[in-house]
């Protein structure tokens, strides 16, 4: 496998608040990342920093072998998706326009086009064409969300950035799209850096789990590796969560 992206050493601050300090990550092409921690913890800076939303203070931030830089950022974005909570879409314009926003930056698509594009993004995240011509106000929150996922990946992106994108749905509709998350991953091969805060979310979906602390990162690995060998306390009281919640 090929690293595709490579986060060396990087420290990240807002004014004089240091959130991330001296953290190193590589993301391999094709995983499933999990970063999982606490409000706050640093996990959201470090995936804007990803795809150039924040600059770090110092460190650098390659992506397929290449730095990250004011000067690039346009073209890099181009190969990468960004999915957020709530999908964020654009309430003004219908399931179609939001789906084919990103792609119709590059270049004028015609209406069929448009449509066939369309067409091919709903299938992905198991929606019906006819809610192409809907907008997000006459969607459910779990439709909302899948078009969020339809519109990021639009644009064929090697690398797709999630940051809790299945936090403001319910749980059945969160335990489908985690499924069609992961089938989604499986047929397309998509390089996929989640965010969490919910350790039996980042072990279903995981390939590979960093949790992270106080701007930096305390342990890595399978979700196996860290029930087997959690690194410190608060490793151990994450996963003991999970078993409470599992009880409850």
């Amino acid at each position: 496998m090929h690293k595709v992206i490579e986060i060396q050493n990087c420290t990240a601050s807002y004014g004089e608040n240091t959130v991330l300090r001296e953290v190193s990550l590589t993301v391999e092409e094709g995983e499933f990342l999990v970063i999982i921690g606490p409000s706050g913890c640093g996990k959201t800076t470090l995936l804007k920093m990803m795809n150039g939303l924040v600059e770090p203070v110092a460190g650098e931030v390659l992506v397929k072998g290449k730095r990250l830089e004011k000067g690039s950022l346009v073209s890099q974005r181009r190969q990468i998706g960004y999915a957020v909570q709530g999908a964020k879409l654009f309430p003004h314009m219908t399931v179609e326009d939001n789906i084919c926003y990103a792609p119709c930056l590059e270049r004028k698509l015609s209406a069929e086009e448009k449509k066939s594009l369309t067409g091919r993004m709903l299938s992905l995240v198991q929606l019906p064409e006819e809610l192409a011509g809907r907008f997000p106000r006459q969607l459910s929150g779990g439709q909302q969300q899948r078009v969020g996922i339809a519109r990021a990946m639009a644009s064929s992106p090697d690398i797709l950035l999630m940051d809790e994108p299945f936090g403001a749905v319910d749980e059945i509709t969160r335990k489908c799209l985690q499924e069609e998350l992961l089938t989604l991953q499986q047929k397309t091969h998509v390089t996929i850096v989640f965010i969490t805060h919910d350790i039996r979310e980042a072990l279903l979906l995981g390939n590979r789990i960093v949790v992270m602390k106080d701007g930096s990162i305390l342990q890595e690995g399978t979700g196996r590796e860290l029930l087997n060998a959690p690194a410190d306390v608060f490793v151990t009281q994450l996963l003991m969560g999970r078993e409470s919640q599992k009880e409850k």
